[in-house]
């Protein structure tokens, strides 16, 4: 083929936005002439190649659109920690047979069980698959319906939102909704009722919903809507935050406050062993005339005196002197 016929064959795969087709054509024709390809395997493999790079750029577009924490993967998740009801349910969540069927995934639990980490990880493996995953705190999402309504385009809002086959709602239980707070996330998940996929993680269970929704009508109809067809993770267990805390004490060498109490006593018990005039005991603090807070310490005393032959002689005492005592007032206790 000319250079002539290679250019024009560029510019129309251009047009049809054929780009890895047109940037590898050339390259892959001599390699088929040199290893004797048919014109079928040719068109197979640079066809081929355009698949696999549009697929790459549509998940590279994806994770980045989708908002996921890049660290909550499934390759980062302790498996070992997830009750085992829910660790059996991971690699069957991640094939994304459930977002076929526009179930809702549900994840209940305290904080701290690996709610968040969990789906996370499995929105991640859907996003792999071809799927597009939207990941956000629920105040968020509703804060950004709210606006769309006083803008009056919820249902634009609403459409953009349904382009996306799971909507990941993080922490869904985060404060007491006001009125119109409760009724744009109760219409978002009404809308996608049956259709689209909600994911979502709550450290409330079902019997303290109404304090998201408030009605008990209302909190009824999205439970309803929710549990109709889902999947429901309970995390149960530890806090892994916890025992993460602990762990990492333990790996530095802290020590605790108790550790650190005993050493004291015994450090002052070892000190009293050695010296027997030594003794430790608790002080507290007295009150002077003003009413204020003061230290009592023993404070030696030099006293001069004659003896028989008329001769100084020179003894010390102790008495207690209070701190906050002016000169006068010790001189009037002599």
């Amino acid at each position: 083929m000319t250079e002539q016929t290679w250019a024009a064959l560029a510019i129309m795969l251009r047009a049809l936005k054929l780009a890895t087709v047109r940037r590898h054509a050339e390259e892959i024709a001599q390699q088929a002439e040199r290893e004797g390809w048919t014109f079928q395997r040719y068109l197979h493999h640079l066809v081929e190649l355009e698949l696999h790079e549009r697929r790459r750029r549509r998940i590279e577009r994806n994770l980045k659109d989708s908002g996921l924490p890049a660290d909550k993967t499934l390759a980062t998740l302790n498996r070992a920690r997830l009750p085992g009801k829910v660790a059996k349910q991971v690699a069957t969540l991640c094939e994304g047979t459930f977002v076929e069927r526009g179930d809702n995934l549900l994840a209940f639990g305290h904080p701290g069980r690996g709610k968040t980490h969990l789906v996370c990880a499995i929105a991640h493996e859907l996003i792999l698959r071809g799927y597009r995953v939207l990941f956000t705190a629920t105040f968020a999402l509703v804060q950004r319906l709210l606006v769309a309504k006083r803008d009056l385009r919820l249902e634009d809002e609403l459409a953009i939102l349904d382009g996306f086959d799971a909507v990941l709602l993080d922490d869904i239980g985060y404060v007491q909704q006001n009125r119109d707070e409760m009724e744009v996330l109760f219409t978002f998940l009404a809308e996608r009722y049956e259709r689209r996929t909600v994911i979502i993680t709550s450290n409330l269970v079902f019997s303290e919903w109404d304090r998201i929704f408030k009605d008990p009508m209302t909190t009824a109809a999205a439970i309803d809507r929710l549990v109709h067809h889902s999947v429901i993770l309970e995390m149960t267990g530890k806090s892994i935050r916890i025992e993460d805390a602990q762990a990492n004490q333990t790996f530095q060498g802290g020590t605790s406050p108790t550790t650190t109490t005993a050493t004291t006593t015994a450090t002052t018990a070892t000190a009293s062993e050695k010296d027997p005039t030594t003794t430790t005991a608790p002080t507290s603090p007295t009150l002077n005339t003003e009413g204020t807070p003061t230290t009592t310490t023993t404070t030696p005393q030099t006293t001069t005196a004659k003896n028989a032959n008329g001769a100084p002689t020179t003894t010390t005492a102790s008495r207690n002197k209070n701190r906050n005592q002016s000169p006068s007032e010790v001189d009037g206790e002599m």
